[in-house]
């Protein structure tokens, strides 16, 4: 909170913590490696142009194992370096630990259609509508990971926001952030 050029000079000093949890969030992690071959045309010239292309990436995709709640996966980059075996006694007393709602199965499906999905939007960098393409997913490993994650709300000069931090590494994952006062009023 004390630097970022978005962010106002005083937040540090005049925000106040209202209320942090600590949760550890199941996770799946599917590796899949996906093979898209595309055909759309190129419309920002005149003629439009029929493009063909090919997208090939490998994944290591991020599934939150839990329904009905909102976490931003695509923003979180989790870190499977520092994975430790569970243990419940290095658990803080104060934390929550949330179970799977999801099998390996259903998340390993979920993964297909966010792959499949992310795939399109690549392609459609490269072209401006998209006639026909397909996408073969291969799937490699999954692990079950638990991730620490700080839910924090804070106040700053009366007015709350919302920050999400990664317990492991203290990096944020997402924040609201108060706007900075531009001084022109």
């Amino acid at each position: 909170m004390r630097s970022g050029f978005l962010k106002p000079g005083d937040l540090a000093r005049r925000s106040k913590i209202l209320e942090k949890s600590l949760v550890y969030l199941p996770f799946w992690v599917i590796s899949l490696s996906a093979v898209s071959q595309y055909r759309g045309v190129f419309e920002r010239l005149t003629p439009p142009v029929v493009k063909e292309g090919k997208v090939e990436k490998r994944y290591n995709w991020l599934v939150l194992a839990r329904r009905a709640t909102e976490f931003p996966t695509r923003e979180y980059d989790m870190p499977l370096e520092g994975k430790v075996p569970y243990d419940f006694r290095r658990i803080e007393g104060f934390a929550k630990v949330l179970n799977s709602e999801m099998d390996r199965a259903e998340a390993v499906e979920l993964a297909k259609q966010q792959v499949e999905d992310h795939q399109r939007f690549l392609a459609q960098q490269d072209v401006d509508k998209i006639l026909e393409m397909r996408t073969t997913i291969s799937v490699g490993d999954s692990v079950y990971p638990h991730a620490p994650i700080w839910f924090i709300l804070y106040e700053y000069r009366g007015e709350r926001y919302d920050i999400i931090v990664d317990g492991a590494t203290g990096t944020v994952i997402k924040g609201d952030i108060p706007p900075a006062s531009s001084g022109l009023f």
